[in-house]
Order: C-alpha cells, then sequence, then structure tokens
C-alpha cells in the first residue's frame, strides 16, 4: 500500500469536492486527510488530498481530468523524502537549524549538498557528514560564476534549493532552472524593507517590530511568493546591529515552517501568491 498527496486547483463549480472524492472512492484510495479552500476573488478552488492504497497514477489521473473544469490543474506526490540543497555565504544560524531538524527528524528531507561561495560553514557541513562544495565568485563574472552555481547544484537533481543567508542575488537564467523551487528566508516583514540592509533601513525608520519572510524566488527582488513570515517585538534602545542578532532566532524559524509547509505539499503557488492546506 502506498501513501500519496493529490494537489488539485481550479475554477470553482458546483460539486468539485464531490467529484474528486467519488473517483478516488471509485478508485478504492483511502482519504486520510482532506482540506479545501475557496478563493472568491478569483472564483479559485484549491483541494488537498491524502491517500492511501493501490495507485494507477494514469487512470486515475485520467478520470480527475474529464471531471475537472477546464483551467484545472492537478498534481499527485509521491511520499519519497524530498532532495534538497541548501546555498549559504557566511551565516551559520539557518543552516544550523535545518541540520539539526534534519537530524532530529523534525524536518524529514534529505539532505543532499551545501553549495557556499565562500568555505566558512564547510566544517559546520562537515560535522553532518554532507558534502559541502565552495563555488568562489571571487574573479569571475556573474554569469561565469552562475555557471559553475548551476554545475554543482544540478549534479544533485534537487526537489527543492534553499537559500540559507545566500546573499547574492541569482540571475534570471539561474532561477528559470528551478521555477516555484528556490526558497529564500529574507531578513525583514516583507513587503517592508526590500534589498540589502534591511535593519538598517528598519532601525532608521524607528519601526516597533522586526520580522522575516520565507518566499519563492523570482526574477523580482524579494517579491516573490510569500509563503510564511513572522516578526518579534523591538524598541528605541535597540540598535541596528541589536536588531540583527535578535533577528537571527526568528529569520531560522520562519525559514524551517517555511521548509517543512514546502516538503509537505501543503503550498500552491497562486500567481504571486500562495494558498497553504
Amino acid at each position: 500500500m502506498e501513501k500519496k498527496t493529490l494537489l488539485t486547483d481550479c475554477p470553482d463549480a458546483m460539486g468539485l469536492i464531490s467529484k474528486i472524492t467519488n473517483i478516488c472512492y471509485k478508485h478504492q484510495l483511502n482519504i486520510v486527510h482532506n482540506n479545501e479552500f475557496v478563493d472568491h476573488s478569483h472564483n479559485q478552488f484549491f483541494m488537498r488530498t491524502e491517500l492511501e492504497g493501490y495507485f494507477n497514477d494514469e487512470t486515475f489521473l485520467y478520470d480527475l481530468d474529464r471531471a475537472l473544469p477546464e483551467g484545472s490543474h492537478r498534481r499527485l506526490i509521491g511520499s519519497d523524502r524530498k532532495r534538497i540543497v541548501i546555498m549559504v555565504t557566511k551565516e551559520a544560524h539557518c543552516l544550523g537549524d535545518i541540520l539539526v531538524k534534519t537530524f532530529d527528524g523534525t524536518l524529514d528531507i534529505e539532505i543532499a549538498a551545501i553549495v557556499g561561495n565562500y568555505d566558512h560553514l564547510a566544517d559546520l557541513a562537515s560535522k553532518f557528514d554532507i558534502p559541502f562544495h565552495h563555488v568562489s565568485h571571487e574573479g569571475l563574472s556573474r554569469d561565469e560564476h552562475e555557471a559553475l552555481l548551476l554545475d554543482a547544484v544540478q549534479q544533485y537533481a534537487p526537489d527543492y534549493v534553499v537559500l540559507a543567508k545566500y546573499m547574492r542575488i541569482l540571475t534570471p537564467n539561474f532561477v528559470a532552472q528551478f521555477p516555484h523551487k528556490i526558497i529564500n528566508i529574507h531578513h525583514s516583514f516583507l513587503p517592508a524593507f526590500i534589498g540589502a540592509k534591511p535593519y538598517l533601513q528598519a532601525f532608521e525608520r524607528g519601526v516597533k517590530i522586526i520580522g522575516a519572510t520565507a518566499h519563492f524566488v523570482t526574477n523580482d527582488l524579494d517579491e516573490g511568493p510569500i509563503i510564511t513570515q513572522n516578526v518579534i517585538p523591538v524598541d528605541h534602545n535597540f540598535s541596528a546591529e541589536d536588531m540583527a542578532r535578535a533577528g537571527k532566532d526568528v529569520e531560522k524559524s520562519v525559514l524551517s515552517k517555511a521548509l517543512g509547509l514546502v516538503i509537505d505539499d501543503r503550498v500552491f503557488v497562486y500567481g504571486n501568491r500562495t494558498v497553504i492546506l
């Protein structure tokens, strides 16, 4: 017996839940868990269905396609662990949190490799027996560097690429290789303080909260679909450096939470938004 997850999004119509669940019954698949949501402003239906049984994917999806309205999308996803490549620069807190949560089973993923444009975190990777690739950007054009990065990442055929405080902007060519498969942590509560030095921007604005945002990477800097966010309070006593130190805890927790949602197949990307079921 197998376990799989069915993700369905389509124009809303009467009886969709009944149609989908009846097809599951027809194929003798047990529904373990089911969530649905309708975005009434866009007349769009979303449904996440956890199934177990003996699957014939081709005939099951064929029956679904016949029942669903035009413009529908559906994915039937197996229960295999997701394969991840993590990209880093110098900061260890986000990487360390993911490594520990993978070690203790909180995150059920396979970390295939870690790729850094500096070698500062190679020792940390070695403590968890994970391959580390140092791909220096020094003396190279952006295109030359990214060609080497792509070679390092693509050899592992990752399901997702995680930017754990990777502090270089990726070009459209790199992003295009992993559409809605690159997860970034930005150290501000987007859409506030986009770009470089967000804690300094926050300090100069005199904010009373600081936060972090995990989002999918697109060609628009820090404007991809948001997966999850969180904030913590600060006050006039905090310098920009204090804010940066305090922000590390929220950064790592937000990134790990977002990664957990993604690997559990709970995130639908819809335009420049997400629906999480």
